[in-house]
């Protein structure tokens, strides 16, 4: 499969006319962290501030921000930013100490999960996370064989990178990772469900034909890499029970829908009614200060256990345990979730309406705050075309990027605290470029 540059959006050097002052900081830039980063936009943005759903540029201008899930519940929320200074006045110390406070955000985060899910382990990135979940897997299982979807993003760790199809070509796949199609009707036009399942018994078929026994299914519950692919609700039930089957076991990446993203569930694997093994949490979960976790099974962890401590110099730090908090209490008294629900099913249904008057967009699927629309030409996908849309929506003051593998689907995932107001303000930037085009 041929991939597009992993940000099919991402800034050019000598494509824009910038300032000489940008153009002298982004050379200091390449001299200092090398050639691997990369810019969003054609334009870059200098950023220097964020409240909110806003973020603000050096010269004030501000940018209303439909992509930065990291800053969940709104970027530098006061009540955020307080437990994070209180705490870091106090003490900042990892988990090889007794504190209550992890203890007491542990009990409070187990609390939103099914009962069989009763086992916390904290890192400081979904990569970690991602990691010591392949690590328990295959301590559990004794397999190696890993199962993910062709436009995975998993992480950045070795392990995780070789999980990644749509890392692209630069990191090729470890020879124990089975890439199979989407869910999509595309891929599977008898049926989402069987297709899916289906492509994962063959999988484990393979695996067993070249001698490698499974270790697990990974897969982000909204499939967001792939294009953003949360329906029909219950399509993963029998992927599951395919892998299980096989002797592995079912990773749910929760670090883009969890916490509330898709307003029906605090966790995406509720939507299809099942309990996976493991669920790995990341970006959202400290609002911006790195925070992650890997929530298990005690069985499935068992294993693992007996032949190996763990221990994580950051991940559950004091800090880290008051942020947490600090987090689940917002989303609980701002009612994010139900907010959630409620304005996304709006910006979902305004995005199709535009698309009645405008053929360049197509099919918005969309599962609480989390949006993806296909972007098209002559009904065909143009992932140039929404690279063009991404940064004239930038120049009307909408952060946004888009996804999948032809690079041609708006990715929409704003923070929480997104009012119908900005849904608005949203629709008719969109709308406004459409016409003009």
């Amino acid at each position: 499969m041929t991939h597009p540059p992993l940000m099919p959006n991402a800034y050019t050097p000598g494509a824009a006319n910038l300032p000489p002052e940008d153009e002298a900081r982004i050379a200091r830039r390449a001299r200092l962290l090398g050639p691997a980063y990369r810019l969003f936009y054609g334009e870059p943005l200098h950023l220097v501030r964020g409240e909110g759903v806003w973020l603000y540029d050096r010269e004030g201008r501000a940018y209303l921000d439909t992509y930065n899930n990291v800053a969940s519940v709104g970027h530098c929320h006061p009540r955020v930013v307080a437990a994070m200074a209180q705490q870091a006045g106090v003490l900042a110390t990892h988990t090889r100490y007794l504190h209550d406070g992890i203890l007491d955000y542990a009990d409070r985060l187990l609390a939103l999960f099914p009962a069989p899910l009763s086992h916390v382990m904290f890192t400081c990135t979904g990569s970690e996370a991602n990691d010591l979940g392949y690590r328990i897997a295959r301590a559990a299982t004794g397999g190696t064989g890993v199962i993910v979807t062709d436009n995975a993003y998993h992480g950045v760790t070795l392990a995780t990178a070789e999980m990644s199809m749509s890392v692209g070509p630069a990191v090729a796949p470890g020879p124990a990772v089975f890439a199979i199609p989407a869910p999509s009707h595309e891929n599977y036009p008898d049926g989402i469900a069987q297709g899916f399942a289906a492509n994962v018994e063959a999988a484990c078929l393979q695996m067993q034909a070249e001698g490698i026994k499974p270790a697990m299914l990974i897969v982000d519950t909204v499939f967001s890499s792939d294009g953003v692919r949360p329906d029909p609700i219950g399509f993963l039930a029998p992927a599951m029970a395919a892998i299980r089957a096989a002797g592995g076991l079912l990773l749910a990446d929760e670090v883009q829908p969890g916490f509330g993203r898709t307003g029906s569930h605090m966790w995406g694997f509720q939507r299809h009614g099942l309990v996976p093994d493991m669920v790995s949490l990341g970006k959202p979960m400290g609002n911006g200060y790195p925070m992650a976790g890997l929530v298990v099974r005690p069985d499935v962890l068992a294993n693992f256990s007996d032949k190996s401590r763990y221990f994580n110099t950051f991940g559950g730090n004091a800090v880290a345990a008051a942020v947490g908090m600090a987090v689940l209490d917002v989303i609980r008294d701002e009612g994010l979730m139900e907010n959630a629900a409620s304005v996304g099913a709006a910006f979902a249904d305004g995005m199709r309406d535009i698309a009645t008057r405008h053929d360049t967009l197509g099919e918005t699927r969309a599962a609480g705050l989390f949006m993806g629309t296909d972007i098209l030409k002559d009904g065909e996908p143009d992932g140039h075309r929404a690279t063009r849309l991404v940064n004239d929506l930038r120049r009307m003051g909408i952060l946004i990027s888009n996804t999948g593998p032809l690079g041609h689907i708006l990715k929409i995932r704003p923070p929480l605290t997104f009012s119908l107001v900005h849904v608005e303000q949203f629709l008719s930037r969109l709308e406004t470029i459409l016409r003009a085009t």
